[in-house]
């Protein structure tokens, strides 16, 4: 219904009610003819593709995601007969391309020479597959879990922060705990805090804390003053396999010159050596000249 209709409505309906004239019927008749009177405004609405109560409209549906494939290069195992693709590349036993084949060929020759089927990749087009003996497969496979073993577990960062007027005792038992996260392979990261009757600069006190440590480690961050010198920071790594050879040799020739330069001479007894000796062999006038 038009705003210009329903005002009219409104207005006569009004007057009816009023007074119980016979335009009271004329009213009704004439809002009627309004009302069935078809509105442009709504059948152009209802008819644009804007409206979104249009009939007879289906749905789109909405295109599902593929999944991705189960199978990827991490496992290598066999996918049995039942090839999903109609067509597809074989990678031979050897290692030789043979091609796109259908599924059909690929079975037959799997029967003739007792090969399995393995999927290389599913992404392209035709997908890739590999045909494969018992002994390959199992040789892949054991090949595969060694890599994984081999690869290095995440590291995790520890973090403790204490002040520079802790107790003696106290900074043992941090220590103790910072020794044991070393060896678990673990980072450290230590934040020291400045206490009022801190002396010195924060990064060489730092420093000459974890140094009372009985474990090798390294830097991943050296000492380092923070929050405008209120505090140190340093991060601690187990030492390398570098680190431990160079630190060894370097031991092993500090222990050789510390035993040559404490090796005791004595010179006392060399030069009484030396004495007798010469006493012994010497001419011996005195015995002359008594004769």
């Amino acid at each position: 219904m038009s705003a210009g209709c329903a005002r009219w409505l409104l207005n006569f309906s009004t007057r009816a009610i009023r007074s119980s004239s016979p335009v009271y019927r004329l009213s009704l008749a004439r809002s009627t003819t309004c009302t069935d009177k078809p509105n442009v405004f709504t059948i152009f609405w209802s008819r644009s593709m804007l409206c979104t109560t249009a009939e007879n409209t289906p749905e789109t549906p909405t295109p599902k995601k593929k999944k991705p494939s189960g199978h990827s290069n991490a496992s290598i195992s066999s996918i049995g007969r039942k090839i999903p693709h109609r067509l597809i590349q074989v990678i031979g036993e050897s290692g030789d391309n043979m091609g796109t084949m259908h599924r059909s060929d690929v079975l037959r020759i799997m029967d003739e020479q007792g090969l399995k089927l393995v999927l290389l990749s599913e992404n392209q087009d035709p997908p890739v597959y590999r045909l494969m003996s018992g002994k390959q497969i199992h040789e892949e496979q054991l090949m595969l879990r060694e890599k994984q073993k081999a690869k290095p577990a995440p590291v995790q960062v520890k973090e403790l922060t204490f002040s520079s007027g802790i107790a003696t005792h106290d900074l043992t038992t941090k220590l103790k705990q910072v020794e044991s996260w070393l060896e678990k392979k673990h980072h450290v990261r230590i934040t020291l805090r400045s206490s009022r009757n801190s002396t010195g600069n924060m990064d060489s006190n730092l420093e000459s804390l974890v140094q009372q440590m009985e474990v090798d480690f390294g830097y991943v961050s050296k000492p380092k003053v923070i929050r405008d010198g209120q505090a140190a920071m340093c991060i601690l790594r187990p030492p390398s396999a570098k680190e431990l050879a160079q630190k060894s040799k370097k031991k092993q020739i500090a222990e050789s010159s510390t035993e040559s330069a404490t090796i005791p001479v004595d010179t006392a007894a060399l030069g009484q050596t030396d004495t007798r000796a010469s006493y012994q062999s010497g001419p011996w006038p005195c015995s002359d000249h008594h004769q």
